[in-house]
């Protein structure tokens, strides 16, 4: 049997952010629709002819998106809110568009839909809408026109479809209460109708994305997929395709399906391959997820081979990436200033198709040469200098108990705290950052270029902490904020001066819709090798007799807004940047700011996908947080700010963290996020954000 690669997905924003510039264009009245489009199939041509070059047997369509591929199911299936629809009825691209930015027909605002999380990716989709009595019909051929377009090029594909139990699982109720799970079969002939006209133009494969069978589903849910996959079953072949955990809690209910073939991640699941292959279907294809499609490391042929080889020859296997590869940057090879050394430790999303070839031609051939040599450059990593620093390991190390507890309990820090600062009954204060204007990143840009000297960098940036300090004054806040104004982003800016860290030039990746963020990258151990935040807090402070915060982004964001390194565990990961920042904490507080602010907006985005994973990860989650704030004394008040929608699952961890203020978000949920707060009786200070 000859075994043969694919990916689930591929980078949409091309190499230059080519997407994102060509969206805003348009929204901007700077673009016609036509140029707009021809740009999307610019990039869908020329990714397509990257993949098949680099190696890729079977390329995925239905993988590009205008904004999002959720929405793109949503108006695939006709699900588009009553307050963006055309009066006509009709679909289109600024119908999409409205959705996902917050427009009615008219031009007016309306409010967009609500967007979360992918999984736990740093991804963010569109959630779907589902009212009472909902109708859904094919409305956006898309997914269509793009098989068209492919086929036309001469391509081998797979389309790539999202799953309908999943899609409903992913969305939300509007208005008058029922269960979405209600909504199954009206979706049905929808599905059932594009599997149809898939099979009309000749397609084999279609791989059906259901990542919720990795989750811990209520038993009704696990139970409508038999059901769902019986009405689908018998146009086409389907590839039933899961990633970002394993499978084997829900392969009872999986082997059941009439589908012809099963997707699954053998890199952040725990599936036993010889396991999986004994107890799937002997005829089904098993398409094993081995080159990780959401990090930018090189994969270790070596050990995916040895994985994966002792089923080779014993039923159909295809070898892919575990996820999409919209998670990974495009290209390794126009990163100009990496070091070469860190370099080649490294793979972006061509280089993981090349991986893949490699792969395949050597579990199809016997021939391990060529993966032996890719491999290379990850083993050396294992013992390079870049990667341990023994005084970093050692400290680790050493933490104990008492490192990640307060001098006092929180009752008597607030005593000291009261008598230090002589606050009003109610304070207030902003939550750290102030827009970072035209001006200031003009500043940035100009030093970063060359065109302006350090000197007067710092003169502009003063200026634009100074009148910050003046305008919180003139309005008579209690608890100042420095501004921000010399920062670029709240992990980037600690990433570039912590050790262990590296920046691309080119390393951007979706956030949702134009937006694109460039993740650092923790190549090794982490530590601080001078103080990062303390010159201009101290500058700030000496510019009022009020409180300055000193303003810290947490060890759990840091981390989870990162490419981790793969080496070592997550929990190690974030101990390291806590004790890099518990230094921070000191030097702060040694330099006169006695409030200190560790924002963690990410500590309940890092959740595991099953519930009961939650405890271990909440568990050093926290005692990260508190080894970097424990350090200080009595009468400094610690605060931390989050803005989650909701708490009442983690209340328990967030009370933990023992802040002496918690700053939330609750403007836009009517204070309700409050209740949470005096239902749990939580011991400290709570700040609203109103």
């Amino acid at each position: 049997m000859t075994i043969q690669n694919h990916t689930l997905g591929f980078p949409r924003v091309g190499l230059r952010r080519e997407l994102k510039k060509a969206q805003e264009s348009y929204w901007a009245g700077n673009a016609s629709r036509e140029e707009l489009l021809a740009t999307g199939r610019e990039l869908r041509a020329r990714h397509w002819d990257q993949q098949k070059q680099a190696g890729i047997d079977l390329l995925p369509v239905g993988d590009f998106a205008w904004y999002d591929h959720v929405l793109a199911t949503s108006l695939l299936l006709g699900n588009v809110p009553a307050r963006h629809q055309n009066q006509d009825g009709t679909v289109d691209i600024d119908t999409l568009f409205r959705i996902g930015r917050g427009r009615a027909p008219t031009g007016e605002p309306a409010a967009a839909a609500e967007m979360t999380k992918w999984f736990n990716t740093n991804y963010h989709y569109m959630v779907p809408e589902f009212v009472k009595g909902q109708q859904f019909t094919l409305t956006w051929t898309q997914l269509l026109d793009e098989v068209d377009e492919a086929l036309a090029l001469g391509h081998k594909i797979k389309p790539v479809l999202l799953g309908p139990v999943t899609y409903l699982w992913l969305g939300k109720v509007k208005g008058e209460a029922f269960d979405r799970l209600s909504l199954l079969n009206d979706i049905l002939p929808v599905y059932q109708q594009v599997l149809a006209e898939l099979a009309k133009r000749g397609i084999e494969w279609v791989q059906i994305d259901e990542p919720a069978l990795v989750l811990e589903l209520p038993k009704e849910w696990l139970d409508a997929f038999k059901p769902t996959y019986d009405a689908l079953a018998g146009q086409l072949k389907l590839l039933l395709t899961t990633y970002f955990e394993g499978v084997t809690p829900n392969l009872d209910t999986i082997t059941t399906l009439p589908v012809q073939g099963l997707h699954v991640d053998l890199v952040h699941g725990k599936d036993d391959v010889a396991e999986l292959h004994k107890r799937l279907p002997a005829d089904w294809l098993l398409s094993a997820g081995l080159v990780n499609g959401r990090n930018v490391w090189r994969a270790d042929l070596t050990e995916k081979y040895a994985q994966i080889k002792e089923i080779a020859g014993k039923r159909t296997l295809w070898v892919a990436s575990s996820c999409s590869l919209l998670h990974s940057p495009i290209d390794l090879s126009v990163e100009t200033r990496l070091d070469a050394e860190v370099k080649s430790w490294f793979a972006f999303a061509l280089q993981k198709c090349a991986e893949l070839a490699l792969l395949r031609d050597a579990l199809n051939s016997g021939d391990t040469k060529a993966i032996t040599e890719w491999s290379a450059p990850i083993q050396a990593r294992r013992h390079s200098t870049r990667v341990h620093n023994a005084a970093v390991e050692k400290r680790l190390a050493a933490i104990t108990a008492r490192d990640s507890q307060r001098d006092s309990a929180y009752p008597v820090r607030a005593e000291a705290q009261r008598a230090r600062f002589n606050l009003p009954a109610w304070p207030t204060t902003t939550i750290g950052s102030f827009p970072q204007t035209t001006e200031i990143r003009g500043l940035r840009l100009d030093f970063k270029k060359g065109n302006l000297d350090a000197g007067n960098y710092r003169t502009g940036i003063a200026e634009h902490i100074k009148q910050a300090i003046i305008e919180q004054e003139r309005l008579g806040l209690d608890v100042l904020v420095h501004g921000e104004a010399e920062r670029n982003d709240m992990v980037e800016y600690f990433g570039e001066h912590l050790d262990g860290f590296v920046f691309t030039q080119n390393g951007w990746v979706q956030s949702y819709g134009s937006r694109c963020v460039k993740p650092p990258v923790v190549i090794g151990d982490v530590s601080r090798p001078e103080a990062i935040t303390v010159e201009w807090a101290k500058y700030a402070q000496s510019l009022t007799d009020k409180p300055v915060k000193g303003m810290l982004t947490g060890p759990v964001t840091i981390l989870c807004w990162s490419f981790p390194r793969e080496d070592v565990s997550r929990e190690t990961i974030a101990k390291q940047i806590a004790l890099a920042l518990r230094d921070e904490v000191a030097d702060l507080e040694a330099a006169g700011i006695g409030i200190i602010q560790i924002d963690e907006p990410a500590l309940r985005e890092g959740l595991p996908l099953r519930r009961s994973d939650w405890a271990a990860y909440l568990e050093w989650g926290v005692e990260a947080f508190r080894i970097n704030a424990a350090v200080a004394k009595d009468e400094t008040q610690i605060h931390t700010h989050m803005c989650y929608c909701e708490f009442n699952d983690i209340m328990d961890s967030i009370a933990a963290l023992d802040a002496d203020v918690i700053t939330i978000e609750t403007s836009r949920s009517d204070m309700e996020l409050l209740e949470s707060f005096e239902e749990f009786d939580y011991p400290n200070e709570i700040g609203p954000g109103v």
